[in-house]
């Protein structure tokens, strides 16, 4: 029976409080924006030269970081004066793990957390929430925002390469088609492990120049083709391999479908389909939970188990050859026609 006395309030704060904070996450992503953890790693700083190097009101800086320092991030060693320590340390710019990188609210994955704000708009209404909380679609955002575009590229080109081409024997693959390929980081990995095979490398126009001045520079250039065009439009042909390395969790099943169909008519009778995603709903159920909800949120995409793939892949005229979960986590799904 709940408890209706006097610990009642107490006993669920108790029970909430950790699921409530929204201050110190954000207080956190600040300070990594403002690069605080920068400016104080040769030692203390009064607040006002802080405030001057961060071009932030001092006032504000020193009662931010005032609510930091009670939870273990900077210290307070005079009045006014702040600095760093063991989980500051974490936040600068130079630190192996990027973390600052991660929680810049100026950046890519700083807008990733934002979105968040709209969260109600999405359950109620099933919507992705950018176009209400940044004013435009997501994919239509990238487009009108260079930098943001670049850094969504960039982001794409930071997974764990070995493992997700690992759970694919690419061995007989003569030419293999990296379908919405970003800037070719994950196609380029796999023709210098493979120097017999050649690729095609296919993504918006000014994500492919990207990918273009990035396999020359890699020596690819002529083993590589470009084609600059959306995917839900015909695609080249001749490919024996046609990849999707996490661009499927991107879109609804509908569209997910769509493409699917171009690959299979791309890939014809001879053709196989792979498809690469990041979470295994099998592995750590937080995790995918997690992500399903981001992917609603940016783009209206989700998260799926092998069974939804499956019937995708069905539904797009392909049926599933083998599912190869790799160590990390990734599934790669091979499909050839049905």
């Amino acid at each position: 029976m709940a408890d209706t006395g006097d610990n009642a309030v107490p006993d669920a704060w108790k029970a909430l409080g950790p699921l409530m904070d929204l201050v110190t996450p954000m207080a956190t992503r600040v300070a990594a924006t403002l690069r605080i953890a920068d400016f104080v790693a040769a030692g203390p700083l009064p607040v006002e030269e802080l405030a001057q190097r961060s071009d932030t009101d001092a006032d504000a800086l020193a009662r931010l970081l005032r609510h930091l320092v009670c939870h273990g991030v900077f210290t307070e060693p005079s009045p006014g004066t702040f600095g760093d320590n063991e989980i500051a340390a974490l936040l600068r710019s130079d630190h192996p793990s990027r973390m600052r990188a991660y929680l810049d609210l100026d950046g890519f994955f700083g807008r990733m957390d934002l979105v968040f704000t709209g969260l109600l708009h999405t359950v109620r209404t099933g919507e992705p929430a950018w176009q209400q909380v940044f004013g435009a679609p997501f994919w239509h955002y990238l487009h009108t925002h260079p930098a943001m575009s670049a850094a969504f590229d960039e982001a794409m080109a930071s997974g764990r390469l070995a493992d997700e081409a690992g759970g694919y024997d690419w061995s007989s693959a003569r030419h293999i088609v990296d379908v919405g390929g970003g800037t070719g980081t994950f196609l380029a990995h796999v023709l210098e492990a493979h120097p017999e095979a050649r690729g095609t490398l296919v993504d918006l126009p000014e994500t492919v120049e990207r990918g273009r001045r990035f396999l020359a520079a890699r020596g690819l250039d002529r083993r590589c083709a470009i084609a600059g065009q959306s995917f839900f439009d015909p695609l080249p042909t001749g490919g024996d391999v046609y990849v999707l390395c996490r661009v499927i969790h991107d879109w609804d099943d509908e569209q997910a479908v769509a493409i699917l169909r171009r690959c299979a008519d791309a890939a014809g009778s001879d053709g196989r389909v792979v498809i690469i995603e990041g979470f295994d709903s099998t592995g750590d159920p937080a995790s995918f939970a997690e992500m399903d909800l981001r992917m609603l949120l940016i783009s209206g995409g989700r998260e799926r188990s092998i069974e939804a793939y499956t019937a995708l892949a069905a539904t797009a005229g392909l049926t599933v050859a083998g599912v190869h979960p790799t160590p990390l986590g990734h599934l790669v799904i091979g499909c050839v026609p049905a």
